[in-house]
């Protein structure tokens, strides 16, 4: 799990991809049942209830659920969107005989489900209702494609070479049947049913065209949880992501987004501009074994103390982005942060400036019989070239990482997903018809 995210919060002023609802009210936007309660967020992240509503008005949207997300725009939404409190993570197989046709027809089916539904509205003629009187909530759908997608639909010219199949690493005990596929999409939102409603919509437009080949589903700390903005941590206790880059930074979009006009090396074929590649990992952690540790051996293990994110490296007054001291000692000579600590070797200046946007979701998919969690990360990151990004941090991890002995990768994808739609575009469309 390299240490490089700063997961963004939604109060983050660096992150963009949030923004304030529209005036017009749509049907899922109304708390249209007498008596309906809600949170207000304040400034701090405090809650308060309000008062019943009037059966004869409609209550006003909290602001948890009138955050709004765009779905046009130069890049697809669920990269630099600050963190959501749910996610779906689910992956298709075209349907045997279905090919590019089917593929545009169903890339179109998604965008304009994906464009309703992050506006606050109906899927549909055939929603559902799960999330009628719910707003926005925060709510992207973002999609991708995988290796095999382009072989099966005749565009294997069409490639990326950054998409080639990634080396197989020591920490891998991957399962065929959750990992890759034609297709890849995520959901997040800051509401679950909101969340629910599009993973089913998405399901359901699927109809003929497409199978399921593997879901996922995760979970972050809700917004407000906290009393201030803070990286959020992981199911291992600790602060989780540190360095991520930031949108503010000079060369953010050179490492996370493929060039408006890419060419040989950088990034593929002209359909990928201002798009960007994901891996995508769920990485088991071994709980029992990890909580049998001292509070002191975690930290040693990470390189960053438990209590606050701060490198071992700093004082008392160290917070969470002071810089860490790679040489420095203690009173023995020994290095204050192992030369093994997980946050060591990820740095990207010790990977050749190897650098990527994670936005992760913590898992629970329940207890084995003799009580042992399964749990963990499901690992999400985003850059221009995974050959220049996820793979050297991991090939360094996989040579010597103190926290490896406490994970366990089981499923493993890599997807190219395009630059976002234009009004009357759909996701691909570059693609598909080009």
């Amino acid at each position: 799990m390299p240490d490089q995210s700063n997961q963004a919060t939604p109060s983050d002023p660096e992150i963009p991809g949030n923004a304030t609802a529209p005036e017009g009210i749509s049907r899922r936007r109304l708390l249209g049942t007498a008596g309906a309660t809600g949170l207000v967020l304040g400034a701090a992240g405090a809650a308060a209830g309000y008062a019943a509503a009037p059966s004869s008005a409609a209550a006003p949207l909290t602001s948890l659920g009138g955050e709004q997300a765009m779905f046009h725009g130069k890049h697809q939404p669920g990269i630099t969107t600050p963190m959501q409190a749910r996610g779906h993570l689910i992956a298709f197989d075209l349907a045997a005989g279905a090919g590019r046709k089917e593929a545009a027809a169903l890339l179109r089916r998604w965008s304009d489900t994906a464009r309703r539904l992050m506006a606050g509205e109906p899927a549909g003629t055939r929603d559902t209702d799960v999330a009628r009187d719910a707003g926005p909530s925060s709510l992207t759908i973002t999609f991708g494609f995988g290796h095999s997608f382009f072989g099966r639909t005749g565009l294997g010219e069409q490639r990326p070479v950054a998409l080639d199949p990634l080396p197989d690493f020591s920490s891998d005990h991957l399962d065929k049947n959750r990992s890759n596929g034609d297709l890849w999409v995520q959901i997040g939102a800051d509401d679950a049913l909101v969340a629910f409603h599009a993973l089913r919509a998405i399901q359901r437009d699927a109809g003929t065209a497409a199978r399921i080949r593997w879901q996922m589903n995760g979970f972050n700390r809700s917004p407000g949880a906290t009393s201030h903005p803070m990286t959020a941590r992981n199911l291992m206790g600790q602060v989780d992501g540190t360095r991520n880059p930031k949108p503010a930074d000079a060369d953010f979009d050179k490492r996370i987004f493929v060039p408006e006009a890419p060419g040989s090396g950088e990034g593929g074929p002209a359909w990928m501009a201002n798009g960007s590649y994901v891996v995508v990992r769920r990485i088991r952690m071994l709980l029992d074994d990890w909580e049998e540790l001292s509070l002191k051996a975690q930290e040693e293990v990470i390189g960053r103390r438990k209590s606050d994110g701060a490198a071992l490296s700093g004082g008392s007054g160290a917070t969470e982005t002071t810089e860490m001291d790679l040489e420095k000692t203690d009173a023995s000579g020994k290095l204050v942060v192992p030369i093994n600590a997980h946050a060591r070797i990820t740095r990207p200046d010790q990977n050749g400036g190897a650098a990527m946007v994670r936005r992760p979701f913590s898992y629970h998919d329940g207890f084995d019989a003799d009580g042992v969690p399964d749990a963990g990360l499901l690992f999400i990151c985003w850059q221009a070239d995974p050959l220049r990004g996820f793979v050297p941090v991991q090939r360094k991890l996989d040579r010597g990482d103190a926290l490896s002995q406490f994970i366990r990768h089981e499923a493993s994808g890599l997807f190219a997903v395009p630059g976002g739609a234009s009004e009357g575009e759909y996701v691909g469309q570059r693609l598909l018809e080009g």
